[in-house]
């Protein structure tokens, strides 16, 4: 029977809807119970079951799924939580998947299934394979997500790489659980510090046609910006050594900008990182884009001429009341009004700011930035100005999230880790990927929420044991990886023909699998891709410590060779067990390891 499932399964269209898993399935059937309790009255019509859960209890020994139906259903329905708790149980027990419907506390149902509905979602796994967990729940709606977004003044470093991986993990997910993404990297080329970086390049200018140089105080030191240096010689000779400032700065600017841009595109490809837009600053203000914003600002009463607050619990000498151009923040949130212009006429950060997500707006449906922790001050009022923008014309504000990410401490062996840049005065992505690999970089990005610091121990990341979570889970798939050559090297293959084989041990591996199609819809809700990593971490610690079962009962083993029959289904359990994970590291951008 449950060979002819996975045949089935593998002759059907492509899977697109995340609602055949089983925890779906079974909201699904909760759902259909209740609306049996509509049609019989119980239940009044038309009672809002959004917060109606369908979700593994927190003790596995209280059974396989638990609802919370009836108790968030109960008041609004006049009625009490085990009662309608009751009358649900009595529906639910009409499912043939159900062994037992029980009341538990105030009225919590737990329900335990029978053996062969997880059977049936392991056999669901292999006939899904790389989809297994893809879900429809975004329902195509567009979602921009804006991440790194460095200063183009140098090479990529270890404080932009954190949240390069989680923008890059989250766009992922979000694409996997139905969403459109764009991936949007914002050029910060409009400010003071591109004008510091083309009298940098000027210096690297000059010393390639043969005057000797010493880097002021000021500009950027790193031997990055030679080989600019280098080419801008090649291609003007001496014309603008002796040359006034304003005759090179623009030129000079532009070429390296270009030049830090491309180095930066390269840096994020060791990560395998590449983003669908770049904007510009400089673009965007110069289109007049930023104008427009302020003038539609203004039109609906968002914008206005007032004078800026003093800082308070200051007394500056040279402080004097200016009127400015003034976003009314306060009437969103924030404690007071900010001006979107300088006194002389240049855009402030905010300001700036707040045009582009005008921008970005106008073509998402909802807004994700990644930020560094040291910009938290900010998310305040540019959540204020979104919310501004997206709502001043009637229709509800789009969704917008800032995620704030903390740096990251570069270690060894449990101390800091000083190590030799070629940047002049921080270490390189590029560096670190280059001692450790993409892989181990990116998992050990996630292995932690973002907001929490992080040390990064070159040590540790490479270390083969179960304290470091990169080989853990990369070992679980090696160690499948290494079992299915093993099988087939003595003559077994994998085969779902006899599941029913499979007894409690196995089936707790299953039941734990089956939990990723959830992980991902609610870590794609919450905008949290470290989850994934965390689930991944789960399901390798119990895959070996099945695995570990073998070592003093042999007849736990994958490989029984004198029982074929077995052997057949424990590899099919650890083929499926090993999708999971190669899925679950897709999502990471991490390729999973064949052998270790």
């Amino acid at each position: 029977m449950l060979f002819r499932f996975v045949r089935d399964w593998a002759n059907r269209p492509p899977m697109t809807d995340a609602r055949i898993n089983l925890h779906a399935d079974f909201a699904s059937v909760i759902d259909t119970a209740l609306t049996a309790l509509e049609t019989a009255g119980t239940l009044p019509a038309g009672l809002n079951r959004g917060a109606v859960t369908c979700e593994p209890p927190r003790d596995p020994s209280h059974g396989d799924l638990a609802t919370n139906a009836a108790m968030v259903l109960a008041k609004p329905a006049g009625t009490n939580p085990r009662a309608l708790a009751t009358a649900l149980v009595a529906e639910l027990e009409k499912e043939p998947r159900v062994v037992s419907a029980e009341i538990a506390g105030p009225g919590f149902i737990n329900l335990r299934l029978t053996d062969d509905a997880w059977r049936g979602e392991l056999a669901l796994i292999a006939a899904a394979g790389a989809d297994y967990g893809r879900s429809t729940m975004g329902g195509g709606k567009v979602v921009n997500v804006e991440y790194v977004s460095a200063n183009p003044t140098g090479p990529m470093h270890m404080g932009h790489c954190r949240g390069a991986v989680v923008g890059d993990a989250l766009a992922d997910l979000l694409v996997f659980s139905g969403h459109k993404v764009t991936k949007e990297y914002y050029v910060n080329d409009a400010g003071a510090q591109v004008d510091v970086l083309a009298r940098s390049v000027h210096m690297r200018y000059r010393e390639a046609l043969g005057e000797s140089i010493e880097i002021p105080e000021g500009l950027y030191p790193g031997d990055y910006l030679v080989p600019v240096g280098k080419a801008l010689a090649e291609e003007f000779a001496d014309k603008y050594v002796g040359a006034p400032e304003a005759d090179w700065l623009i030129l000079f600017r532009t070429r390296a900008v270009a030049a830090m841009m491309d180095m930066i595109r390269a840096d994020l490809a060791t990560l395998g990182i590449h983003h669908d837009l770049f904007s510009s600053e400089a673009e965007l203000q110069a289109s007049g884009k930023v104008d427009a914003a302020e003038a539609w600002l203004r039109a609906h009463d968002l914008v206005y001429d007032g004078i800026l607050e003093a800082p308070k619990g200051k007394t500056l000498d040279d402080w004097e009341p200016v009127e400015l151009p003034l976003f009314r923040s306060t009437r969103f949130g924030d404690d007071q009004d900010r001006p979107i212009k300088k006194s002389n006429g240049a855009w402030t950060y905010f300001g700036a700011d707040l045009a582009y997500h005008f921008q970005k707006a106008q073509s998402a449906d909802a807004l994700v930035d990644i930020w560094g922790a040291d910009h938290a001050g900010t998310v305040k009022r540019i959540k204020a100005a979104v919310a501004a923008l997206t709502s001043a014309e009637g229709g509800a504000p789009k969704p917008f999230e800032v995620k704030l990410v903390q740096m990251v401490q570069l270690m060894k062996g449990g101390q800091p880790f000083k190590m030799s840049k070629r940047s002049g005065n921080f270490v390189t992505l590029a560096d670190v990927v280059e001692m450790v690999g993409k892989d181990v970089v990116r998992f050990t990005m996630l292995t932690r929420k973002p907001d929490a610091q992080m040390d990064f121990d070159f040590d540790k990341v490479v270390e083969a044991s179960k304290d470091n979570p990169v080989f853990y889970v990369q070992y679980a798939h090696a160690r499948i990886c290494r079992n299915l050559r093993k099988g087939a090297d003595e003559g077994f293959a994998p085969s779902g023909e006899n599941l029913s084989l499979l007894g409690e041990e196995e089936l707790a591996l299953v039941k734990l699998a089956a939990q990723f199609p959830r992980t991902v819809e609610a870590a794609a809700v919450a905008r949290e891709p470290h989850r994934i990593a965390f689930f991944l971490h789960d399901l390798a610690s119990a895959f070996h410590s099945y695995y570990n079962l073998g070592n003093d009962r042999p007849e736990k083993r994958f490989i029984v060779a004198q029982d074929s029959a077995m052997t057949a289904a424990r590899l099919f359990l650890a083929q499926q067990i090993g999708q999971v994970i190669r899925n679950g590291l897709a999502l990471l951008g991490v390729e999973a390891a064949q052998e270790l």
